[in-house]
């Protein structure tokens, strides 16, 4: 028989191996140290085994629980795990089985779980590796676990599954869309379908409210198109210098006009991907939407608006770093702020000029670049968009970048141009004369 002794001296080997107690009751020793004790039993002529618990020498100092409170699955001492193997005979000698008993008394554990409970069981499952495809990028993971701390989950967070009917989520929606708007209730509503579907996925029997409560019944969106014209652009680089904002926050959106790069993609850049030796911006894969790193050819102005940043930010690894911490960026609703302040100046004496974002300063670099007659592939590269076609994407990664480069400088100098009320007509038809003239590669695909 075991003892805690004998127990101790079970040292691991290179595969598991079994050591026998009494009664049917056996541990296994694994590779990697942990032990469990088992028991095999024959119920209508089949074989079953039941894992009885893991053994706890620290348990086996403490003093024997009553057997009420023990179950299986427990970290357990020896002496409780024969209380439990006593347990599992009485069930077998009944003609049951006590390893299915133990899967329908988890099973109905994760049916009695709360709806916060599979809210965690969700948010875990789409930050593990081992999820796969399934696995999502931490931003992301982030911005849903945002939206359901601070909202979804002092409503639902105790309820059970069938208490988050459609009437409750769409009540729920209809607060939010007074209080924060329709695009937060429309999320809210996204952020419960996907945990009721990672239920139901799970195994669980239940009717997804979200199914019922459809999204044009809380908000309907006119897609966006909105870019800055030449005469507008003008009008809000102008009205920005007029802001009250940081000077740099100023630079931080001319520079991304002048780049069109994605706004997370500049509040997490750092000097460190920055090579002032060949004016490049090397954004890495692990923060770029498609998961390639992106090399950005800076013009002229954009490295003058990065050496002002550098000196006004010496010791930070951020290009703009926090107002309060220079260990850590802006905030994603900073640059936000500044366009609205700029808005407002414009409003002051142009109270039609239309609203836009951070983004539309991006959609603006695009639709200007195709306006001027840019190759698309140049274009396509220089916003870090995927090509459709694999092949493509895996030859053609690093070209086209001195025309890119020259394409920039020359999308740099127009708003320069613009800015000063002038016409960029012929800084594009030099440009574009400029980058037919670069010679292409030699061809590599061939024998």
């Amino acid at each position: 028989m075991l003892t805690p002794k004998t127990l101790a001296a079970l040292k691991p080997r290179e595969k598991a191996y079994k050591t026998a107690d009494a009664e049917g009751m056996y541990v296994v020793t694994t590779p990697a140290g942990a032990q469990s004790f088992r028991y095999d039993y024959r119920l209508n002529g089949r074989r079953e085994t039941l894992v009885i618990g893991r053994y706890d020498a620290e348990q086996a100092r403490q003093p024997q629980r009553d057997p009420d409170a023990l179950d299986y699955g427990m970290s357990l001492s020896l002496a409780e795990a024969r209380e439990l193997l006593r347990r599992a005979r009485r069930t077998v000698e009944r003609g049951e089985s006590p390893s299915r008993a133990k899967v329908e008394a988890r099973n109905d554990a994760a049916n009695a779980r709360s709806f916060g409970g599979w809210a965690d069981a969700y948010f875990a499952f789409k930050a593990d590796p081992k999820s796969g495809e399934q696995q999502l990028a931490e931003s992301t993971l982030a911005f849903r676990r945002s939206t359901y701390r601070r909202i979804i989950e002092p409503e639902f967070g105790r309820l059970r599954l069938e208490e988050v009917t459609p009437a409750r989520l769409k009540a729920l929606c209809d607060s939010v869309k007074a209080k924060r708007g329709p695009a937060v209730a429309v999320h809210v509503r996204e952020v419960v379908q996907m945990v009721f579907r990672h239920a139901q996925a799970s195994g669980q029997t239940t009717t997804n409210p979200a199914d019922l409560v459809e999204t044009r019944s809380i908000a309907t969106f006119k897609p966006r198109e909105r870019f800055l014209t030449p005469a507008e652009i003008r009008l809000f680089l102008s009205a920005l210098e007029r802001t009250a904002a940081m000077p740099t926050l100023r630079l931080a959106l001319k520079f991304i006009l002048l780049t069109g790069v994605r706004k997370s993609e500049f509040i997490d850049a750092t000097w460190s991907e920055v090579d002032f030796d060949t004016d490049t911006w090397t954004i890495p894969a692990e923060r770029m939407k498609a998961g390639k790193p992106h090399v950005i050819p800076l013009s002229s102005q954009a490295l003058d608006i990065l050496t002002a940043l550098r000196e006004c930010f010496p010791v930070s690894p951020y290009l703009h770093p926090s107002r309060y911490d220079s260990d850590a960026p802006i905030s994603n609703a900073t640059l936000n702020r500044v366009i609205d302040a700029a808005i407002a100046v414009i409003h002051k004496d142009t109270p039609g000029f239309e609203t836009f974002s951070v983004h539309d300063l991006r959609r603006t670099f695009s639709t200007g670049l195709n306006a001027a007659k840019f190759d698309d592939r140049w274009i396509e590269f220089a916003l870090a968009h995927a090509p459709r076609n694999q092949i493509a994407a895996t030859y053609n990664a690093n070209r086209w970048l001195d025309e890119r480069r020259i394409m920039l400088q020359a999308w740099s100098d127009a708003v320069e141009s613009w800015s000063r009320g002038e016409s960029a007509r012929d800084v594009f038809t030099e440009a574009k004369r400029r980058a037919a003239e670069v010679p292409e590669p030699e061809l590599e695909f061939d024998l």
